[in-house]
């Protein structure tokens, strides 16, 4: 196993990105930092100790890379290469309405408790 890995790489092996070419995207762009300082090739090689700074979905991750890995593996082994810095917070979710069980139209007391819990008057 090597010391050093390419960013690109590190992050599809840790399963911060769905393909490879999806996280040399996102670093080439320049949203990508490491040790605070900013990359935009996705040839920057990255070792253990390194802490990445990126935003994955509506989310800034901050990663401390412990290990590097020597392949793509399953979610659990993912894991145990990195440490999150900041978890991301858990999302509000918003109060769920009453649910029509899709057979057939729905009736008028149907559409009523939906009118209801859309304008928060739902008890």
């Amino acid at each position: 196993m090597a010391d050093k890995l390419r960013i690109d790489k590190w992050l599809w092996h840790a399963r911060f990105f769905k393909t490879r070419s999806l996280s040399a995207k996102q670093v080439s762009g320049g949203h990508c930092r490491v040790n605070g300082t900013p990359v935009a090739k996705p040839a920057y090689m990255v070792s253990p100790g390194d802490v990445l700074t990126f935003p994955q979905a509506r989310d800034v991750r901050v990663i401390k890379i412990v290990a590097l890995g020597d392949r793509r593996g399953p979610a659990s082994e993912a894991q145990g290469l990195y440490e999150d810095l900041v978890p991301p917070e858990p999302r509000e979710t918003q109060p769920q309405s009453p649910k029509f069980d899709g057979k057939g139209r729905p009736s008028k007391k149907d559409r009523r408790v939906y009118e209801k819990s859309r304008a928060g008057t739902l008890e």
